[in-house]
């Protein structure tokens, strides 16, 4: 069962190109990968002229690779949409942010599967990481982080590598496994009060989101 698009009360012809392009997408990635190939198959299946593909998704699958994971940014959302953050501790409104996200991509996981691969790729790990990071801001603010200083930035980042592995796992492993790790994850490096005497090196984090993709990538 694939992830839906949360509709808007009004969308622009963009907006609903680009939901029936990335539909078709994730029905094909899991036969076809992910490339220039999916998107022009992805556009053509979705009733658009190679003018308006173009148009649309001037970046191919970079732009495809994007609107799949801010669609699961939102399906995470979505599934968070009955909770009040301001109830929770915040070590569990990290774990419950992190929860729906990850489910949000496994509800997709084949095409995730083949886009991983391909952001994997060196030439396109920064973009991998971009979007790493949106992911985990998306999470922090839902959390009601509100830093400005340095810590706004170690957060996402720190966050960004445990979502990576998260996920990595719960491909490969399960649910019951990636919460193990995730409740691992929060316990090791979520202890806001010791960050800056603890928290993970930059090279560590690039080491463990490096890892989690490459494990995705080659299963």
């Amino acid at each position: 069962m694939t992830s839906a698009a949360p509709v808007p009360a009004t969308r622009s012809w963009a907006e609903e190109a680009e939901d029936r392009v990335l539909d078709a997408a994730v029905r094909l990635a899991p036969s076809l990968g992910w490339g220039r190939n999916l998107v022009e198959r992805a556009a053509a299946e979705a009733g658009l002229s190679g003018a308006d593909a173009g148009l649309l998704l001037p970046g191919g699958p970079r732009d495809l690779a994007a609107l799949l994971s801010r669609r699961h940014d939102a399906a995470g959302r979505e599934r968070l949409a009955d909770v009040d953050p301001s109830t929770l501790k915040i070590r569990e409104r990290i774990r419950r942010g992190v929860q729906a996200r990850v489910e949000a991509a496994a509800a997709d996981q084949e095409a995730v599967r083949r886009c991983t691969a391909w952001l994997a790729l060196p030439h396109n790990l920064a973009l991998a990481l971009s979007l790493l990071w949106e992911s985990a801001d998306a999470i922090w603010r839902w959390a009601g982080d509100t830093a400005t200083d340095e810590n706004h930035y170690s957060k996402r980042a720190i966050l960004s590598a445990v979502l990576a592995t998260t996920i990595g796992v719960r491909f490969q492993r399960g649910v019951l496994a990636a919460d193990e790790h995730l409740d691992a994850q929060i316990e090791r490096v979520m202890r806001f009060e010791k960050w800056k005497a603890g928290r993970p090196k930059p090279s560590e984090i690039m080491t463990s989101i490096a890892a989690a993709l490459g494990r995705m990538r080659y299963r």
